[in-house]
């Protein structure tokens, strides 16, 4: 009966945390317009519509530069340019591709190593709303200390309102909940390893006790 007990808790806080992610991304959308940051980062997914609006703060002058991260290494630069709005001379100097992200962490640690080599510690992120809370985490985890400004593009096929009333909207969701979760839990492990003194740190190393008063 205790066991069933906290498996309710379990599932009922589990519930909450769903609507309560649901209803930030929901609250991200429509974005509002950025101060300007030293770039602009925008992750590939499914439609050209987060490229596009990266390119369109670039113009508005948000930012130095732009990386698209997660470029299918198939497709040429002049190919996506033409998918792309603006002017050819702003895409030809100041737009970088990333070819080596597969998922979202690839595009944390490609962005990172970007934004590191520029010397950058304030972006724009553009990607999907639902994309960007577990965006920011994977791109946080990376650049601890840089300041990240979400910039989320709307999923059209996704209600915010009702996704839990059609079947696909409410699998996108708690399967984008389900990964957040695993990249705070990551995360949150990757702290504790990085703050715990190592067993091989010398004793000199480590803080001096103070003696008792």
């Amino acid at each position: 009966m205790r066991l069933l007990v906290v498996v309710g808790i379990v599932a009922l806080i589990w519930l909450v945390g769903l609507f309560a992610f649901a209803h930030r991304v929901r609250e991200l959308t429509p974005a509002e317009d950025p101060a300007p940051a030293d770039a602009i980062v925008a992750l590939t997914g499914p439609s050209a519509e987060r490229v596009n609006a990266a390119i369109r703060l670039l113009e508005q002058g948000k930012g130095q530069r732009v990386l698209i991260s997660g470029v299918n290494r198939e497709v040429r630069r002049r190919e996506l340019r033409e998918l792309t709005p603006g002017s050819s001379r702003l895409f030809n100097c100041c737009v970088d591709l990333g070819f080596e992200a597969e998922d979202t962490v690839g595009n944390a640690q490609e962005i990172a190593a970007w934004a590191r080599s520029k010397g950058y510690d304030d972006l724009i992120v553009v990607t999907s709303d639902y994309h960007m809370p577990r965006s920011l985490v994977e791109i946080r985890g990376q650049l601890p200390g840089v300041k990240l400004t979400p910039y989320a593009v709307s999923t059209p096929s996704l209600d915010n309102r009702h996704w839990w009333r059609a079947t696909v909207t409410a699998r996108r969701m708690t399967l984008e909940y389900m990964k957040y979760l695993a990249a705070l839990g990551r995360e949150g492990v990757r702290r504790l390893s990085r703050d715990t003194p190592s067993s091989d740190t010398p004793v000199s190393d480590l803080p001096a006790e103070k003696a008792p008063a």
